[in-house]
């Protein structure tokens, strides 16, 4: 038997079982080019003319700017501009405003207040990458220093700071309605009033930088066309083409971004910070521009892992079944969203874990203080939550004198059991890992733990939503009025009921756009429920009754397809339909070409398409490509 042990047994009836790469060598499709040293990464692009583009960055965690002055820079050898935030021309974001999820409130480039140390005030186009930093160091900026806050819990009294004028309460709003992310399921009182135990731990994990070996960084060009292109290590193409467009109002037909290989990331790379400032250099100066972060920049102003903070609250029953859990999450955000507000959403979907807990409740706190902006690592908004349960899970295990695999097994999901969110779990697989972990380890489990299974035991009375106790506690702007607690529950001024059985509003997707989009299960193995492709019914469609405007006669359109509808009363979750693809339409007897049908012309030297003598030649001017662009270091 192979080193590698499969557990073909758990999905059987869902996949056929004959994949065959686990365990065998497999080549990675980049892998010639990276031990060749032929990876094309986005420095290796070379331009005539190339500028170099560096910033000036506050040394203050939070200050309000009183005065920039630039003049002794504008005048020092090989300085092509100087980058204020006057010349930004919408001068305002949020990473995720793209897809209307939180407020624009971080400056591409800070005119009026600083919040973290690094913060740029300006930006300096220079021939060469030493004389932009002898002019950073010549720019003079009049700070007045400003009380500042690092703590997140600090940063919730009502006499912190306000680290963000947009959201003055130093949290980001849920829901226009409250300060943190809620979720509420059953009653964790009563829970804790029946447990035997109650075990309670808070668990922190710090800010971690991501230290790609390729630190961030773009270069953009005028292309012909009054296009720009620009070459980026970005992990996030498209979200950094939205904002570059956004921040410099212009279309984004106008903008033409590569990416390509990137030099680790690890999601450090998914805030498009210097693929705007680039491309703003390119339109200022005329001429390619290279913005890249040194080392020193990386690590200081590279936006980190946020630090989270994690308090857990459970009710243990005497033979370990945990009755009940309340958390309270402290996420760091730094000074500006980003992403931790999204990471926030992750988490609370993600809680309690891979168990069943019958009362579970939940407050997260998304916080800004005057930290370096968090974002993505790794798995963010799961990692870090998942550390701690699984530290109180082995804290409990002690308090009640069980077998910490045992404890896991115990209170494991099985299929069919109802989660937090209201949502069967399906697919479970925890029981068995912790079987296999056990066995590799060596570690001793009773018979009726190595007995249990995922597919057995669920659902039933586990399937069932219970009522929920609710509140109103930690509305918008309370915490600037007074202290009021963190712990879900508490200070809560009225509670309410919501019925048990409540499932919420269906979810229905829509249906897919082309025939080509919808996927036969069957082709990847797939044999679980609804495998076979179905096509819903016409007369289940809603159609639209409005009144329409008279149009002249025209051949039909395709029909649209139709997509799945919920039926009346249902509160589950609708996935697409899948359907077969459409049977090809019939042939038709191709027309009578007219009498007199035009002649077209035969192809001539002028209608064919562009092709250069030389790739890459200097000075090139082919259309859609930079008349700068030189070259490539890869070849």
């Amino acid at each position: 038997m192979s080193s590698v042990e499969f557990r073909k047994d758990l999905f059987r009836e869902e996949r056929d079982d004959n994949l065959q790469e686990i365990g065998k060598p497999t080549r990675r499709q980049d892998i010639l080019g990276h031990v060749t040293g032929r990876s094309p990464y986005y420095d290796d692009h070379l331009f005539d003319g190339l500028l170099h583009m560096r910033c000036v960055r506050s040394p203050h965690h939070h200050a309000r700017i009183r005065s920039i002055d630039t003049g002794a820079a504008e005048r020092m050898p090989g300085v092509i501009r100087v980058i204020l935030a006057r010349d930004v021309p919408n001068n305002l974001n949020t990473l995720l405003s793209l897809i209307n999820f939180g407020k624009d409130e971080e400056k591409l480039i800070q005119d009026t207040k600083v919040a973290y140390v690094g913060e740029p005030v300006a930006a300096i186009i220079a021939e060469t990458d030493r004389q932009a930093r002898d002019a950073c160091a010549a720019v003079k900026v009049d700070y007045e220093v400003l009380p500042h806050v690092l703590d997140p819990e600090e940063a919730l009294s009502p006499q912190a700071p306000v680290v963000n004028e947009v959201y003055p309460n130093n949290t980001f709003d849920y829901h226009d309605l409250y300060d943190h992310q809620k979720l509420r399921f059953g009653d964790v009182d009563k829970g804790f009033a029946e447990a035997d135990h109650i075990v309670e731990g808070e668990y922190q994990m710090s800010p971690i930088e991501q230290a790609p070996i390729e630190t961030c960084g773009a270069i953009a060009a005028p292309e012909t066309n009054d296009r720009y292109v620009c070459y980026t290590s970005t992990q996030a193409l498209f979200f950094s083409l939205g904002t570059t467009a956004k921040l410099l109002d212009m279309p984004s037909s106008r903008l033409h971004f590569i990416g390509g290989t990137v030099g680790g990331g690890f999601g450090g790379k998914v805030d498009s910070i210097v693929e705007p400032l680039s491309v703003l250099g390119a339109v200022l100066a005329g001429r390619p521009v290279k913005f890249m972060w040194d080392r020193t920049e990386e690590m200081q102003v590279g936006a980190p892992r946020g630090a989270e903070r994690w308090r857990i609250k459970d009710g243990v029953a005497r033979d370990g079944r945990i009755l009940a859990r309340a958390f309270t999450g402290f996420f760091d955000a730094g000074a500006y969203t980003r992403l931790s507000s999204y990471a926030i959403i992750k988490c609370s979907a993600h809680l309690p874990g891979p168990y069943t807990i019958p009362n579970v409740a939940a407050n997260v706190f998304c916080v800004f203080t005057n930290r370096t902006p968090a974002t993505a690592m790794r798995g963010f908004g799961i990692t870090g939550v998942d550390f701690a349960i699984e530290c109180h899970m082995d804290k409990v295990a002690e308090a009640v004198g069980l077998n910490p695999i045992e404890l896991r097994i115990l209170n494991a999901y099985r299929d069919g059991d109802m989660k937090p969110h209201r949502r069967l779990a399906k697919n479970t697989a925890l029981i068995e890992c912790c079987q296999v972990a056990a066995q590799k380890s060596g570690w001793s489990i009773g018979a009726e733990a190595a007995r249990q299974s995922s597919l057995l035991g669920g659902g039933g009375p586990r399937a069932e939503i219970p009522e929920t106790v609710t509140d109103m506690a930690g509305q918008i702007g309370e915490r600037r009025r007074s202290v009021i607690p963190t712990a879900p529950g508490e200070g809560a001024s009225a509670r309410g009921n919501v019925p048990a059985g409540t499932q919420g509003i269906p979810i229905v997707a829509a249906a897919p756009q082309d025939d080509d989009m919808i996927m036969d299960p069957s082709r990847t193995g797939y044999r679980g429920p609804s495998s076979t492709p179905t096509r819903i019914p016409e007369a289940a469609i809603a159609t639209d009754t409005r009144p329409q405007a008279a149009a002249p006669a025209s051949p039909p359109p395709p029909a649209a397809r139709p997509g799945p509808v919920a039926p009346s009363g249902s509160s589950q979750v609708l996935q697409p339909a899948l359907q077969p693809a459409l049977s090809p339409p019939a042939p038709q007897a191709s027309p009578e070409p007219p009498a007199t049908a035009p002649q077209l012309p035969a192809p001539d030297a002028a209608s064919q398409p562009y092709k250069p003598e030389k790739p890459f030649s200097r000075g090139v001017n082919r259309p859609g490509v930079s008349r700068f662009l030189s070259g490539s270091r890869r070849r």
